[in-house]
């Protein structure tokens, strides 16, 4: 069977998993990394426990990104995971959910290496940001070159990115991702974490092209150029510009419900009747995704605590969250909303 165009064979001649596991439009989830409180060693049982309870919800995981702290890891903690999520994945009867691996790095050169590592690791799929570290020297031709090295010498397809808040300011625009997507067979979509619906409008109405398919055909048939936001408050917007879902933290704190509205906003399309339930629904996931935000990952962790029994703290230098904004944040009406549409769209809490 080909993987990823490449028939299972990685760059250093080592091998990775020989099963295709498509990429679909949907709701990702980037996966927290769970550390143990006196050595903030990896937990690996909690990690492995919560994987298995979005696959549940339908959710695939996004493995060592930001919301799962990927810059606080070392380049083994990272494959630790992708081996442990895998394995946590299969043993629950989910052997065809894909796996993204964050492997962003500071040089072009370190990004190759550490997303040759996921993949025989087990990754799927990589997800890679660029370097803000010297971001006032990057021009438009390096950021292009960035991505056309990764994706041409990656042995699985790479998604872009695209996140301003942890890049020093880089914020690719719709002429270069989709020129990005004309000329690189292996990228296999765009994470939009600068929140421009424009933006996505624009690359969704280039890829979603009969047209894109046969002028622009993938390396690997089953890693469809997907566009994806990386906010939860316009899931059911994208989906009339033929955007793909979203990869969002908040499928951390609500798996069923973000998953409803991506499914929901897509029955609307023949079913206008379903709407005013998708909008209601979406209403209280942007609310609920704008009030948790505003506490960063320290915040999702705590009040995944409070629901779950597990979170824990992040890895220094972040800090944990204020006990009196964790009460607030606990007590605020968008966030009792939220648990509570969790709670009918089939979520289960402590």
């Amino acid at each position: 069977m080909t993987v990823n165009g490449l028939n299972g064979a990685s760059l250093n001649g080592a091998s990775h998993s020989t099963t295709s596991r498509p990429l679909t439009s949907g709701i990702f989830a980037p996966i927290p990394s769970f550390f143990l409180a006196d050595s903030e060693d990896l937990d690996i049982p909690t990690f492995e426990t919560h994987i298995v309870r979005l696959a549940n919800a339908g959710v695939p995981p996004l493995i060592a990104g930001s919301m799962g702290e990927g810059i606080h890891l070392s380049h083994q903690e990272r494959i630790t995971l992708i081996k442990a999520g895998r394995k946590a994945l299969d043993a629950a009867g989910y052997t065809k959910i894909p796996i993204i691996a964050g492997t962003g790095a500071g040089s072009t050169r370190e990004t190759i290496n550490l997303t040759q590592e996921a993949a025989d690791a087990g990754a799927d799929y990589a997800i890679v940001i660029a370097s803000g570290y010297f971001a006032g020297a990057l021009t438009r031709a390096a950021l292009k070159a960035f991505w056309v090295e990764v994706s041409a010498k990656s042995p699985i397809p790479v998604i872009i990115y695209n996140f301003p808040g942890a890049s020093s300011g880089i914020d690719l625009d719709s002429d270069i991702i989709t020129e990005l997507a004309e000329e690189c067979p292996n990228l296999a979509g765009v994470k939009l974490t600068c929140g421009n619906v424009g933006k996505l409008t624009r690359i969704a109405s280039v890829v979603s092209q009969p047209s894109f398919a046969k002028l622009c055909p993938r390396k690997n048939p089953d890693a469809p150029f997907l566009v994806l936001g990386g906010f939860a408050d316009f899931i059911l917007t994208s989906s009339y510009v033929n955007g793909n879902g979203a990869i969002i933290g908040l499928a951390n704190v609500a798996p069923h419900a973000t998953a409803k509205l991506f499914n929901l906003s897509l029955q609307t399309h023949g079913n206008e009747s379903l709407l005013p339930e998708a909008q209601r629904l979406q209403g209280i996931i942007a609310q609920g995704d704008f009030t948790i935000a505003k506490t960063s990952i320290a915040g999702t962790k705590a009040l995944m605590q409070k629901l779950y029994g597990y979170g824990g703290l992040p890895r220094k230098p972040l800090p944990p969250t204020d006990p009196k904004v964790l009460e607030a944040l606990w007590a605020h009406p968008h966030v009792k909303a939220l648990v509570e549409a969790e709670k009918e769209c089939g979520g289960q809490f402590i």
